[in-house]
């Protein structure tokens, strides 16, 4: 059997690579990486960091507005399709690079799996819901990583297509959490252990409106501990643009940083603060408190364990909210306990 794996953005690359250990042996796994993140430390280095093979296609995509870069992906994943004449074609998350693969699929009448399926935000106005959405109700098979996106895909009528397979993303968590407990921090400003916050900041919501970014940044500044914002090039530009000072107050802005290295800063962090949707989850299996800038969150256990606090107007609030008391230790593991790859790659090839 022909396995074609479409990614595109760093998420994607963390879920590829348990996929991609889970694939060997069993099945001719292709990888076509579609160039939607194209610098080293959001693209490139996560090959090398996860020990990813390198990407059979890249096509160079790169940035644009939403309907320019999905439509350049359709051009571009129809000819890969055809020409690789796969059994399969794996999507992963809720990227542009998730539906545009989905529906050059399906119009070439190959089937598609789509991994971490079932998640739902209801927010409409995020480009990632509906991707997600489309992608499910296109998908022949849905792989679900937990019994809330399970339910949600009943709600819709999938069942049929589903399957509990848990969280890939716990599965590559846990085995970078393992390798780099010891490693030095890899941050570009000095901080002490547990003495600081990770912050990430990137959603249109948060970073295009000049006076809500503002007032987070406000927020964030007043916090008692460093917080250590890895700042895409894309927030820095908006902030530049918008006249917003980054590193103020107790702000201190450091370059973005691979998987390993942003495993390691949270497992050595006071909390998290963040619009991530996979750095929630991160942190919780972490066992670090998150504080996420969002009005939802399609993780809904980490919120309802106490491990995870949503803000989404009150940012005067963030230092007594990010640093509240840490909850009750817990051992459950809504995400599943690492073996969600296997369990994926076992679907796929029976299906």
């Amino acid at each position: 059997m022909r396995v074609l794996s479409v990614v595109g953005a760093r998420p994607q690359f963390v879920k590829l690579a348990p996929i991609a250990r889970a694939m060997r042996g069993r099945a001719e796994h292709l990888i076509a990486h579609t160039g939607q993140h194209y610098d080293h430390n959001m693209s490139g280095a996560f090959f090398s960091d996860l020990g990813i093979p390198e990407p059979d296609v890249n096509l160079g995509i790169g940035s644009g507005k939403h309907g320019e870069q999905t439509g350049a992906m359709l051009a571009g994943l129809e000819k890969i399709i055809e020409d690789t004449a796969p059994d399969w074609v794996l999507v992963y998350g809720d990227t542009n690079s998730t539906v545009a693969a989905a529906l050059a699929a399906v119009k070439l009448h190959v089937r598609v799996a789509h991994l971490e399926a079932g998640l739902r935000s209801f927010n409409r106005r995020m480009p990632e819901e509906h991707n997600r959405v489309l992608t499910d109700h296109a998908a022949d098979l849905l792989l679900a990583p937990t019994q809330v996106a399970m339910d949600h895909l009943a709600t819709e009528g999938l069942a049929a297509r589903g399957v509990l397979v848990g969280d890939v993303m716990t599965d590559v968590l846990f085995e970078t959490r393992d390798k780099v407990a010891a490693a030095p921090l890899s941050l570009s400003v000095p901080v002490e252990d547990g003495e600081y916050y990770v912050a990430t900041i990137h959603r249109p919501d948060n970073t295009d409106d000049p006076e809500r970014l503002r007032a987070i940044v406000a927020g964030m500044a007043k916090v008692g501990k460093p917080v250590v914002l890895l700042a895409h090039p894309r927030l820095r530009h908006l902030a530049e643009k918008h006249g917003i000072t980054l590193d103020q107050g107790s702000v201190e802005l450091s370059e973005p940083v691979g998987y390993p290295d942003l495993v390691n800063a949270v497992q050595h962090s006071a909390g998290v603060l963040t619009d991530s949707g996979g750095l929630q989850k991160e942190a919780f299996l972490l066992r670090v408190p998150c504080t996420t800038i969002r009005p939802e969150t399609e993780w809904v256990e980490t919120v309802e364990l106490g491990w995870n606090v949503l803000v989404n107007t009150d940012f005067a609030a963030l230092p007594e909210i990010v640093e509240r008391t840490p909850p009750p230790p817990t051992d459950a593991a809504p995400y599943g306990t690492g073996t969600a790859a296997q369990a994926a790659v076992d679907a796929l090839l029976s299906a």
